[in-house]
């Protein structure tokens, strides 16, 4: 580990200010995986601006009937809230799916959104990789690469989102609350939070610089029944090889409501509105439901290694819809 500045400001305004003194500063809360890209070198932060010291640690109702989340607030005290375990149960499945307990109760909101991926190039400082080190090259591309996306990739990075939050929050339409070190604040969905590698793979967010997320916006939880699927290597402790989170409505014999969020397979939290406008308005059959996987597995893109994905994503895809509407019909 390389030296680095830390300090410990008690204001957001003074967290931002020294975010914006000197540059490579990074912020830290439960440090679950900072500190880990910090002792393989593959960050290097100057500066640690600890923000565990700044009120951002309450769940409260929003007047919309929605939720606002502290950044701070830890991935295990979210998921056991009972206003997320009653009225978001999607949210509360997925994060008890994700890590160990030991890190639930260490790891926070924010910070889950912002871990960044598990490939096992961008873990190795020996093996190039345009994620770690633009310009390196990928060293997934024709390597092992079992756990990599699907969709979104590019001829640079492949490497796929590994929280199974952000999925869960993709679903249920969530946004982030930051604010600039102008003290600008700002609102974001998720999908414009996240950015496609491209040709810039080493940028995950569009956050700028010095810029702090400070709550996410949860709105009225939709109705209809919620779920949160997850196939991994082994029951716990394991990243998701496909998970889809999914609420569904049924009336009157029709869907008349979906929304399909998937983690594994993208590289970031992947949803598909094309997808769920196919669902909406259609009686549930097998039939539909194998033409919304093929919608949701149109630019699929396997590498060898990770072809296995797209049969997996089809069949849980399906039989999760089947389950939830009562039946294939």
């Amino acid at each position: 580990m390389t030296p680095f500045d830390y300090i410990r400001p008690a204001t957001t305004e003074a967290s931002l200010a020294a975010a914006t003194e000197r540059p490579d500063t990074r912020f830290i809360a439960g440090g679950t995986n900072l500190l880990d890209l910090m002792k393989l070198g593959i960050d290097r932060p100057k500066r640690l601006v600890d923000i565990n010291g700044l009120e951002l640690r309450t769940i409260s109702q929003t007047t919309e009937g929605g939720l606002r989340i502290g950044a701070l607030v830890p991935n295990s005290d979210l998921a056991a809230h009972p206003l997320v375990r009653s009225r978001y149960p999607l949210l509360s499945r997925a994060i008890l799916a994700g890590a160990s307990a030991q890190l639930r109760n260490k790891a926070t909101t924010a910070g889950n959104l912002l871990q960044r991926t598990r490939c096992y190039y961008f873990y190795d400082p020996a093996a190039p990789c345009n994620k770690r080190e633009p310009g390196s090259g990928c060293s997934a591309i024709g390597g092992f690469n079992r756990i990599m996306a699907i969709l979104g990739t590019s001829d640079q990075c492949i490497a796929s989102h590994p929280s199974d939050m952000a999925v869960a929050m993709r679903a249920l339409d969530a946004s982030v609350e930051s604010i600039e070190h102008s003290g600008a604040r700002k609102s974001r969905t998720l999908e414009e939070l996240y950015r496609l590698p491209g040709d810039t793979p080493h940028i995950d967010t569009n956050l700028e610089a010095g810029e702090l997320i400070t709550h996410m916006l949860l709105p009225p939880p939709a109705t209809g029944e919620h779920r949160y699927v997850k196939v991994r290597d082994r029951a716990s402790y394991a990243f998701a090889l496909v998970s889809i989170a999914t609420i569904v409505a049924v009336e009157n014999g029709r869907i008349a409501s979906a929304s399909l969020a998937f983690g594994g397979i993208g590289t970031m939290p992947w949803r598909d509105r094309e997808a769920e406008a196919a669902l909406r308005g259609e009686p549930p059959s097998g039939t539909l439901f194998a033409h919304v996987a093929d919608l949701v597995l149109r630019n699929a893109e396997g590498r060898g290694g990770n072809d296995f994905k797209i049969s997996l994503l089809r069949r849980t895809l399906t039989a999760t819809l089947e389950e939830i509407t009562g039946g294939a019909a």
